[in-house]
């Protein structure tokens, strides 16, 4: 409603002399003037139209004054509109008093005053514009208030949002060091809530063996205001612990005084992993070539061993059963001496690459593995439909398909079938040709949770028997290749089945390629 919007006045009366009396004397104030002729009109008028002083008679037949009051006050619609009686029989402190008990504004008495009506009927009036004028900003201002707390709950989600999508854990700190505020992915991967890190600290986190050395570390930084940096394990809402490279910058104001704190946990558990992988494989190595120099100490004097049994399985002093005896251990003397030949071949690795054949390799790892192919009742068919000849590094190959056929034995521990093909293949992506090795066992399969994860470090379903590289090397060794390595578990007709298949592309499948020879040299070491 404007300032100068004419409003609504209804003036209530059975005597039409009488009203038009009224109009006459409010006509000067350009209001709408409204006539009743009887309460259920003045009652019908009110629920049509917003009225802003009612002007009425006390004494009217069928509804009177008083209890057409009582009507209007019973609506909530009306409770605070301005009730003015006008009589000429009821005069009295006691008329007046049940007037504006009725919660009339006022009561006027015959003979009206024209220019006391007036005036106070224009006081009503204008008192309801200004009410209606207040409503309408108190309703702007509400509409202001809600929009602009929208906004600000926009922003917040926005800023809430940028927070959330930093792959870091994010905390920020009072100058004393204080931690006030987490993002989400603290809460997401501690699976702590705010109250508990307000009770419990983010040091109740941090493993115990770490603890004092974090602890101490970060006062130092809270006390002279210098960034601070430390790696340690956090613990996560599974009970596991993760590295994290944790960092706090310090936020100064003007006058260059620490405000705040500004802090980040960055999960560095893969590459740490990565580290103790390659000292590991390190490791291994060494152990490798230390198995080689025993097995070629052992070599000698298991040569003179086999010698002196070949003589004595023939000497004549010998019974059938002695002699059948003596044929066994002759046998068995043969099988560790060419397990020892095999395990020099394995480690005595040549510093370039050379010409070499899978079918060979793949013969000398089924070789390897034939004692416990027979303990664990596994029958071997291969299937090689090429020799397979590429330049390379025998022992590397041999490890890759060591690690694959020997997780394939361990997964058929009642017995099953090992089928090892190699033929020339087309890799479907590319359109690249080479050699393709295919190694199929009847085993447990691998469970879907676990296939995103059987290619990462120190990932094992072995639990201590298991170092968890193995594939991890294995992988990284065919990719030096620029080779590919696959599996897909699926269920067979009775139980399922695991394939590992690994190809090498036509440029290392020939005898003379030497770019082939100088780029594996070239990226030999892991």
């Amino acid at each position: 409603m404007t300032p100068h919007e004419p409003v609504n006045i209804l003036m209530v009366d059975d005597q039409i002399g009488k009203l038009l009396t009224y109009e006459t004397i409010l006509a000067p104030l350009g209001e709408n003037l409204l006539r009743a002729n009887s309460g259920r009109e003045a009652l019908e008028s009110l629920l049509k139209t917003d009225v802003a002083v009612v002007l009425m008679d006390v004494s009217m037949p069928d509804i009177d004054g008083f209890q057409l009051a009582d009507m209007i006050r019973e609506h909530p619609r009306f409770d605070t509109t301005a009730i003015i009686f006008i009589s000429a029989v009821h005069l009295t402190d006691v008329d007046r008093l049940k007037g504006y008990a009725r919660g009339a504004v006022d009561y006027i008495s015959v003979p009206i005053i024209p220019e006391l009506l007036r005036a106070k009927v224009s006081v009503f009036a204008e008192l309801y514009r200004k009410n209606k004028q207040l409503e309408r900003l108190n309703l702007e201002l509400e509409h202001r208030v809600a929009e602009r707390t929208r906004e600000l709950q926009d922003s917040e989600i926005q800023f809430r949002s940028l927070a959330n999508s930093i792959p870091q854990l994010v905390w920020m700190a009072h100058a004393d060091g204080s931690v006030f505020w987490y993002n989400q992915r603290w809460y997401d991967y501690t699976g702590t809530t705010v109250d508990q890190m307000k009770g419990l600290g983010w040091s109740s986190l941090v493993d115990q063996d770490h603890v004092a050395r974090v602890a101490e570390g970060i006062q130092r930084s809270w006390s002279t205001g210098e960034p601070w940096e430390d790696t340690f394990p956090l613990r996560g809402k599974d009970g596991t612990y993760r590295w994290f490279l944790s960092r706090a910058l310090p936020i100064r104001d003007a006058s260059g005084h620490v405000a705040r704190w500004f802090g980040t946990n960055t999960d560095i558990t893969e590459r740490k992993q990565a580290e103790d992988a390659l000292v590991k494989s390190e490791r291994l190595a060494a152990m490798g070539r230390l198995a080689g120099i025993i097995a070629h100490e052992i070599n000698n004097p298991l040569e003179a061993i086999s010698n002196a049994v070949y003589l004595l399985q023939d000497h004549s002093s010998l019974d059938e059963e002695a002699r059948f005896y003596t044929q066994l251990a002759n046998k068995e003397i043969a099988r560790l001496a060419h397990i020892t030949k095999q395990t020099l071949s394995f480690y005595r690795e040549s510093h370039r690459p050379v010409t070499l054949s899978l079918s060979e390799i793949l013969d000398n790892v089924i070789e390897l593995q034939s004692r416990r192919l027979q303990l664990n009742s596994i029958t071997v068919d291969k299937r090689y439909r090429t020799s397979g000849t590429i330049q390379g590094f025998p022992g590397e190959l041999k490890q890759v398909f060591l690690n694959i056929i020997g997780n394939a034995v361990q997964a058929m521990p009642e017995g099953g079938r090992l089928r090892i093909q190699l033929f020339p293949s087309k890799e479907r992506r590319t359109g690249r040709q080479g050699v393709r090795v295919s190694i199929h066992d009847t085993g447990m399969g691998i469970p879907v949770e676990h296939a995103r994860q059987i290619f990462e470090p120190f990932f094992t379903t072995k639990e201590t028997k298991g170092t968890g590289i193995g594939l991890w090397i294995s992988k990284g060794i065919i990719q030096k290749y620029d080779g590919t390595i696959r599996f897909r578990s699926m269920r067979l007709k009775q139980g399922y089945g695991t394939c590992f298949s690994v190809f090498i592309p036509a440029v290392m499948a020939t005898q003379s390629n030497e770019s082939a020879a100088e780029m594996i040299a070239g990226g030999r070491t892991l």
